[in-house]
């Protein structure tokens, strides 16, 4: 089994995440939705992400509606320019993305932004055949990814977001008056967004319908520089690969990315910085990480400057963040577009600032976390999701030894005693092993057993996940005990 089935088989048995409408067979790929531990461990994530980067710097956050009206994509260019390259078997009709067919066929990397012709070049040169008849393939074309939308009886077009970040960039005007905005000024953003993949698969790892946690900085392009709280990074370490597979991949502070033109300003390295440090409490292994810089033809049509932030998986390297700095393109597609106006006064000079985006996939990050942390523990036969704590779906358990001798009312007791100051899960069902190998596999740090001593002196036995050491603690004291395995750092 590889790591990454390991980790849906796990999702599915203990309440991660499992796929949309599944009783169905008419449902459609692309769409999973977060049982009741995906949904806790989801949350904690978020909450870490608030803490570390919008409450950091005293950003914003916002929640913007998911149906936007067709002007909007109109001005920020998707209608034009958000597509992927498709071919179709001229045999079966099978429809594929000519960039992954050429990947997997022959093991080529082609941009997914090159030109129409430079995929067929290659489909033609290395003979690649339709994978499920032989066929020979079509001429590629670009397939837009937009969702359309009717409103109202009249069917008025307008579209589900591809991104969160439009709602951000046509709200700016509003939020920089009436919240007293001043340059830089962050905004954040947590929703789903939808595109129309043309080939999703690998669960959480390419979905039709997603979520996205993005920031937006805007920013006076004069004074990329001047950034506050930036020595307070500039020693952090940043794994950078410059453009190219073979360049390698360099440890370097921030300072010195900006030192030596790795990096171009310290607004975008005090940012690189910033998320190293939060995806490393994440409990990914950072070894595994890298920052690289995209080449001309792999950047996002609206980007001028590109890193994206990924990590090496049991699929290959896997983009969880993309580090855009997109300029003035955003707010100047906007305002010509609107014919509302989008400058605003930095000191006493008037500026259309430019943005820094943050935007970074949820549902890749939280299946990166569950790969890195599970492990087998072949010296006791088990299964352990060595989750941070703060992350956990369950902060601790609450078991009985037995369901007799006032045992079981004792246990209801102390889990009604504490459940609503942290994640606790009552169990009685089942061997006291048992049930403690199905806390190790939720991740759950912590498990107290009532036992018949509890009834004698009032403490119980708390075992530790990761060390499966065991302790006498007073019930009195259970919640500080929790509170310190569990607060975030």
């Amino acid at each position: 089994m590889t790591d990454y089935d390991a980790v849906v088989k796990l999702a599915l048995e203990r309440g991660f995440y499992f796929p949309s409408c599944e009783v169905y067979g008419d449902a459609q790929a692309g769409f999973w939705e977060y049982g009741p531990s995906g949904v806790s461990f989801k949350n904690k994530f978020l909450e870490l992400w608030r803490r570390e980067l919008i409450r950091r710097d005293g950003m914003m956050e916002i929640d913007g509606s998911q149906i936007m009206s067709g002007s909007v994509f109109e001005a920020s260019g998707h209608l034009a320019s958000f597509a992927d390259p498709i071919t179709r078997c001229k045999k079966c009709g099978l429809t594929v993305r000519a960039d992954k067919a050429i990947e997997e066929a022959a093991r080529i990397t082609v941009p997914e932004a090159a030109e129409p012709a430079e995929f067929d070049r290659i489909i033609d040169a290395e003979k690649i055949r339709c994978p499920k008849c032989g066929g020979g393939f079509a001429s590629t074309e670009r397939f837009n990814m937009m969702f359309k939308v009717g409103i109202g009886p009249e069917g008025r077009e307008a579209y589900l977001r591809p991104e969160t970040c439009q709602s951000i960039f046509v709200d700016f005007p509003r939020l920089f008056k009436s919240m007293r905005g001043r340059l830089p000024m962050g905004v954040g953003q947590i929703g789903k967004s939808f595109r129309n993949e043309i080939a999703p698969r690998q669960g959480l790892l390419r979905l039709r319908e997603f979520y996205q946690a993005e920031i937006e900085v805007f920013c006076n392009p004069a004074r990329l520089d001047l950034v506050e709280g930036f020595a307070a990074i500039s020693d952090t370490v940043l794994r950078l690969q410059m453009t190219t597979e073979d360049s390698g991949v360099m440890n370097v502070t921030c300072a010195r990315a900006v030192e030596s033109g790795l990096v171009p300003n310290r607004l975008v390295a005090y940012y690189l910085g910033l998320l190293s440090e939060f995806y490393e409490k994440t409990g990914i292994d950072m070894s595994r990480g890298r920052f690289r810089r995209l080449g001309q033809k792999e950047k996002a049509f609206y980007a001028e400057v590109a890193f994206d932030f990924e990590v090496e998986t049991s699929t290959g390297w896997l983009e969880l963040v993309a580090c855009n700095y997109r300029s003035g393109h955003d707010l100047s597609g906007h305002a010509a577009k609107s014919g509302e106006k989008f400058e605003v006064m930095d000191g006493d000079e008037k500026v259309l600032p430019h943005i820094f985006e943050i935007s970074m996939g949820i549902d890749r990050s939280l299946y990166t976390i569950l790969e890195h942390s599970l492990r087998h523990d072949g010296e006791h036969d088990r299964t352990v999701l060595s989750l941070k704590p703060y992350l956990a779906p369950v902060h601790i358990g609450i078991l009985s030894l037995v369901k007799k001798d006032g045992l079981r009312e004792k246990t209801d007791e102390i889990h009604n005693s504490i459940k609503r100051r942290c994640d606790a899960f009552l169990d009685h069902s089942g061997a006291i092993g048992r049930r403690y190998r199905r806390l190790d596999e939720v991740g759950a740090p912590l498990a107290a057993t009532i036992d018949h001593q509890t009834l004698e002196d009032n403490t119980v036995t708390v075992r530790m996940r990761d060390s499966m050491e065991q302790s006498r603690v007073g019930v009195a004291e259970l919640d500080s005990v929790v509170a310190a395995h569990t607060s975030y750092p």
